[in-house]
């Protein structure tokens, strides 16, 4: 969700996890996009300071935006959203889409969550960023691409407190559980369909590790 839904992105997405969802089961956590920042912004327009408030808009435009993803894959997947991750729907199909929790948790911790449920090796987190970098490149063009990192060297790229609509490459709380659980992560640009799918197949592939 850059400005508006992009469907045209949607529609490649499915057909790719489609593709391998009779080999794979895919845990699909959505985050809230533009939406969510566009009420957060909001909110704190409005004098709203109170964190609780703030995670709550941020969690509906989460479970928005899942509800949009369940419907695009029908009834290949599961009909009830995941919104709590010690309870997730059961169902026939190999797909599961989930949206956010409670104030205080994000989606990223939603994810290595449902994955240490599951016994996933590995949570990839999509997004608009090729890789983590060493500085927001955004502010420093000259910023580092960094391949691969371990939990700890993560951990002090992105700090050890959440803060509602953050934009870092992970969450700081999701970044210690998955460091804990000994979770594998990858960053890497949604966008790239033919990375992902490199991603999936354990091939090489451009993006960030991190484990």
């Amino acid at each position: 969700m850059p400005e508006e839904v992009d469907t045209n992105f949607l529609k490649t997405f499915k057909k790719l996890i489609v593709k391998y969802s009779q080999e794979y089961k895919f845990y699909i956590i959505v985050g809230g996009g533009r939406t969510c920042r566009k009420y957060q912004a909001a909110l704190r327009d409005l004098g709203i300071k109170d964190s609780a408030d703030l995670d709550w808009a941020g969690i509906a435009a989460t479970r928005l935006n899942a509800r949009l993803v369940r419907a695009l894959f029908g009834k290949l997947a599961a009909s009830e959203i995941i919104k709590d991750p010690n309870v997730i729907p059961r169902g026939r199909g190999n797909i599961i889409i989930g949206g956010g929790w409670k104030p205080g948790w994000s989606t990223d911790y939603v994810a290595v969550n449902i994955a240490k449920k599951v016994k996933a090796a590995a949570v990839i987190n999509l997004s608009n960023i090729d890789y983590v970098y060493s500085e927001d490149p955004k502010k420093n063009p000259q910023a580092t691409k960094l391949k691969k990192l371990s939990w700890p060297e993560l951990r002090v790229l992105v700090g050890s407190k959440w803060v509602p609509g953050m934009n870092l490459p992970f969450d700081p709380i999701a970044c210690k559980m998955a460091e804990k659980e000994g979770i594998k992560l990858v960053v890497a640009n949604g966008r790239n369909i033919g990375n992902l799918e490199h991603i999936i197949l354990g091939k090489s592939f451009l993006g960030t590790e991190v484990g």
